[in-house]
């Protein structure tokens, strides 16, 4: 007998008494579900390691492919995101994804000397900071500016690119300007005419 069947049988024996589980039937441990196969898709595959992230809002699952033996990560967190709602700057509303964050820290960052653990890390501190603020609706401006401020600390190259693009910088000199900002120089005189 497999352990999805041992599950199955467990669980409509339970379902059929009114009693609750002795310690005895609770002591095994359900197999953690398999994931699809990034590279194969293939659903076949064991978890290698399991920890919880640095900030403990996650847990991190090393994975192998039991189908073409490629190694992968998956995140697991507690629900939570669906209830945040982002306000964009046309006012128009849309779901909280945590992903769009990664991805646009990811692309900042790019070859840059950023681990992508230190951006998961960011992006989790950006969450648990948005849904402690108890709000269900988030300004995207917030959000951004929580993404450079996590940024700076990480890398000021990845932090002047993703400003570039957030700031929407209209010339040479405002981009200057902030440069400037974050290496510490005073801000250029402009010459009087």
């Amino acid at each position: 007998m497999n352990a999805n069947a041992l599950v199955v049988r467990t669980a409509s024996l339970y379902a059929a008494s009114s009693q609750r589980p002795c310690a005895e039937h609770v002591a095994f441990k359900l197999p953690t579900p398999a994931v699809r196969c990034p590279y194969c898709q293939q659903d076949d595959d064991r978890v290698i390691d399991s920890r919880a992230t640095d900030d403990g809002t996650a847990i991190r699952r090393r994975r192998v492919c039991n189908q073409c033996a490629k190694r992968f990560t998956t995140y697991e967190r507690v629900e939570g995101e669906e209830s945040l709602r982002v306000i964009k700057k046309d006012a128009s509303i849309e779901v909280f994804d945590r992903r769009k964050i990664l991805r646009g820290m990811l692309i900042a960052t790019e070859k840059r000397p950023v681990s992508s653990e230190d951006l998961e890390a960011a992006v989790n501190r950006i969450h648990h900071r948005l849904l402690s603020e108890g709000e269900r609706e988030i300004q995207s401006t917030a959000i951004g500016q929580q993404v450079m401020d996590e940024l700076r600390q990480l890398d000021q190259v990845a932090y002047v690119r993703f400003a570039s693009v957030y700031r929407q910088f209209k010339d040479l000199d405002d981009f200057m300007s902030e440069l400037r900002r974050v290496i510490g120089e005073p801000p250029a005189r402009k010459p009087q005419p």
